[in-house]
């Protein structure tokens, strides 16, 4: 019957030291290849650059974009979306986020005031108090198109600035602020 040697403490530990190493590696880079997926496919934060949004968002306010939603639903009337900025828009802002006004194949105008989507006017209980929707002739949104605007009027290059955006640039809903903290809340 033959014995194994005895292993120096050192030697006992190095193999266990290296596993260690090995295995926060793997954990790390499983981490970061989770959280890839999840930025690319499911949920990306954005923060609010301008006053645009205001009062619903405000400057430097973060949201969270469910990047799948309209693969699984079509854009509806009132959601905040964000998207590529247009090439024709004239900023050098990358994303945009505004409110979703017309869809496609709807006619937008703008009437004392109030905004009308084909002949009705429309209800934005969103808007502040004394905000007025100044004049838009009647345009009607293109197929695939979406005409969006920012809830703070007087004091936003949305659709009235650069037309109807191609639902292609949409890069998903926004649904929650997550920052600051004591403004966190659903869209």
């Amino acid at each position: 019957m033959s014995a194994e040697p005895e292993l120096e403490p050192e030697e006992r530990e190095r193999p266990s030291k290296l596993r260690n190493v090995a295995e926060w590696a793997l954990i790390a880079g499983g981490a970061l290849l989770v959280a890839f997926l999840i930025k690319t496919f499911l949920l990306q934060a954005f923060y609010i650059p301008s006053l645009s949004m205001a009062p619903t968002l405000q400057v430097n306010d973060r949201v969270l974009v469910n990047k799948l939603s309209y693969d699984l639903h079509d854009v509806n009337r009132g959601d905040l979306v964000v998207f590529e900025s247009p090439p024709n828009e004239g900023s050098q802002t990358k994303d945009l986020i505004k409110r979703v006004i017309g869809l496609p194949g709807e006619t937008v105008e703008s009437r004392d005031g109030h905004i009308l989507i084909n002949g009705q006017v429309l209800e934005e209980p969103y808007l502040g108090p004394d905000v007025i929707t100044g004049p838009l002739e009647k345009v009607t949104v293109p197929p695939e198109h979406l005409w969006v605007m920012g809830d703070n009027r007087p004091n936003s290059r949305d659709s009235r600035f650069f037309g109807a955006i191609p639902e292609s640039l949409v890069i998903g809903r926004a649904f929650i602020r997550v920052w600051p903290v004591t403004a966190i809340g659903l869209l």
